[in-house]
């Protein structure tokens, strides 16, 4: 399988943290990251026809499909195991109020979880999940 891409924003602690819960979780080495904010995650937006100002949406990308918000977030679950699967208890609601959750969570993360001034540096295992 192809490696699926996740576009996340690198300076949130939630997003930080939760890319590094997937990086623990993802046994079969199926996704790569990159920040919104970096030069291969703005031209992975370009790429793809996505705003490349937009840092409150997660993406996935996997092959030629694209999924965003709670969409991306299932379609991580797919791939790993442990709490993720709770990104599920969401599903049967209407897309509509599923992104409106997410949207709720995304807009006040910074307040909830902090903000990061500059990225940690990963160890070498951590680092090579990251496209440069």
């Amino acid at each position: 399988m192809e490696h699926a891409i996740i576009l996340f924003d690198g300076v949130c602690n939630f997003c930080d943290a939760t890319v590094h819960n997937i990086i623990k979780r993802d046994k079969k080495n199926i996704f790569q990251f990159a920040s919104l904010q970096s030069i291969i995650g703005q031209k992975i937006l370009q790429e793809n026809n996505l705003p490349n100002n937009d840092l409150k949406t997660i993406y996935v990308i996997e092959g030629k499909a694209i999924f965003a918000k709670w969409d991306a977030i299932v379609q991580i679950a797919k791939h790993i195991k442990g709490f993720w699967l709770l990104a599920y208890i969401l599903k049967p609601l209407p897309k509509l109020l599923q992104n409106k959750f997410y949207d709720i969570v995304a807009k006040n993360r910074y307040t909830l979880f902090g903000k990061k001034n500059e990225c940690k540096i990963p160890d070498a295992y951590t680092k090579a999940k990251f496209l440069a």
